[in-house]
């Protein structure tokens, strides 16, 4: 199906199916039941009912939000709420984060949770109707593991980022519902996963699917979830499953990651698609990465650029890296070239999503948002290995060193830098692993989540951002305001708000 017509029918089915997704999970409409049975029909319909689930991850601009859950919301909080950025945008909500002083009115955080539930709503209208269908068992089940996959991943980081949680899995629950323990959330998030790693085709071809939760996308999702419980042998089975599968690797050149004709390749178990460059399920015109993060001193020297700056890397961030680290690099800009020959040093700001290559202007991109990454898998493989056994093992090593290696490459030979990790114990291994973490993700949604799980936010925050200090209560954020005046039945608020 081509964009165009994926477009029109999702914009149809949004229509529809947002009519009764949440408005603060409260809007009730007696005709759901009605409307599912009358709109599922044919497979297409099936596909359109998912594709509203994707078109929440990027695209939507229905009020308050501008873009979907992954648009910025997503990593411009936790990148904020960390050492990883300082803000730069004179936006109140924006500065509680960055200075860790956010409360329960917050719009960010209102907005991450009122999209996030947005496509739980569809991804549940898809899993109710997809069965009507007339269509085979098997295309059916592959139709509804995109849509449990979609629903696991969207409670995964609702449950992280609040952590008890409104369970809602039919249309037609309870108008206020209370909040589930967080161990129930994560037990339908392991479901839900575990569906779709049975269901989910491997691969796709390019132009049929590129982009589209695969079996590998739900094994390497689960390996994270069990990490953040702590099931530490169940993490490194997942990992096995995606690692043997023969199906994903590194890059040899770390740059080579964010290239936008490598978008869904080898690296990628699951991406949130912006533009049509190498992704048949977008949704929006572009992305807003080259927007937020290049220094707004580019204008001027780059007909059409559109860069603004608004969110910037820490300097603390920018020195921790070795200065032959590739990944610095790629990652930062520190100079720029002026049209009359000069140069123009900034303060570091995050560059590698611009592809100079595909899109010399530095506008709006058509760059995906890397949600899960085979590094990432990697990585997690080296922590659960690292926990189970009080120490790290020789393939612990062997994970991590992977990626070491590849950060020695310069793009066109191996240096001597970044030696290979050896020698440590279990809380040094942790501490090498939390910092390559700290290297290799940046803007990529990770940092706050990273310190709350390795209860570093406390430590490491003050050192880059001096007179910041979190508090334990800041490891969960608080349940937005907007949401507890529509229903009580969320309180009580989180410790500490």
């Amino acid at each position: 199906m081509s964009n165009f017509y994926i477009r029109i029918a999702v914009t149809g089915l949004f229509l529809m199916a947002v009519a009764f997704a949440c408005k603060g999970l409260l809007e009730e409409n007696p005709k759901d039941q009605v409307f599912i049975d009358n709109f599922f029909q044919t497979e297409n319909d099936a596909i359109s009912a998912v594709n509203s689930v994707y078109g929440i991850l990027n695209a939507t601009s229905s009020a308050p939000s501008f873009g979907g859950v992954y648009f910025s919301t997503y990593w411009v909080a936790t990148g904020l709420a960390s050492d990883e950025m300082q803000n730069r945008l004179p936006v109140t909500d924006l500065d509680q984060l960055n200075l860790f002083t956010h409360r329960p009115v917050n719009g960010t955080l209102y907005e991450f949770w009122a999209l996030a539930y947005k496509g739980i709503n569809n991804a549940n209208f898809a899993i109710d109707g997809i069965p009507k269908v007339a269509a085979s068992d098997q295309r059916k089940n592959e139709l509804i593991g995109e849509a449990r996959y979609l629903r696991g991943m969207l409670y995964f980081d609702l449950v992280r980022w609040f952590g008890d949680i409104p369970l809602v899995l039919t249309l037609n629950g309870a108008l206020t519902p209370p909040r589930n323990p967080a161990a129930e959330v994560y037990t339908q998030i392991i479901s839900d996963l575990q569906f779709a790693e049975q269901h989910l085709p491997a691969s796709y071809q390019a132009g049929s699917g590129l982009g589209r939760a695969t079996k590998g996308a739900a094994s390497g999702l689960l390996a994270k979830v069990y990490l953040t419980r702590g099931e530490w042998q169940k993490c490194v089975d997942q990992c096995n499953i995606v690692t043997n599968s023969n199906q994903y690797g590194l890059y040899a050149d770390f740059a080579d990651a964010f290239r936008i004709p490598n978008e869904n390749g080898k690296e990628t178990l699951f991406s949130v698609g912006f533009g049509t460059a190498n992704n048949s399920i977008s949704f929006w015109e572009a992305g807003q990465f080259n927007v937020r993060l290049l220094p707004n001193k580019l204008t001027g020297q780059i007909p059409g650029v559109n860069a603004q700056g608004w969110q910037v890397a820490t300097q603390n961030l920018y020195d921790s890296y070795d200065a032959k680290d590739r990944r610095r690099a790629v990652t930062f800009l520190t100079e720029i070239k002026n049209v009359d020959g000069s140069t123009t040093t900034v303060e570091p700001h995050i560059q590698k999503y611009w592809d100079k290559i595909s899109e010399p202007t530095a506008g709006n991109t058509d760059h995906d948002f890397p949600y899960l990454r085979y590094s990432d898998i990697l990585l997690i493989k080296a922590e659960a290995l690292n926990e189970l056994n009080n120490g790290p093992t020789t393939e612990a090593y062997a994970a991590v060193n992977q990626i070491r290696k590849r950060a020695r490459f310069d793009g066109t030979t191996e240096l001597s830098t970044l030696p290979d990790l050896q020698g440590l114990n279990y809380q040094s291994f942790k501490d090498a692993l939390l910092l390559e973490r700290r290297h290799e993700f940046v803007a990529e949604g990770h940092r706050w989540l990273d310190l709350v799980r390795f209860k570093k936010l406390e430590a490491l925050v003050p050192i880059t951002k001096p007179g910041v200090q979190p508090q334990a209560f800041h490891y969960l954020f608080p349940i937005p305001q907007g949401e507890i005046d529509l229903n009580p039945n969320l309180l009580p608020q989180n410790a500490g708000y």
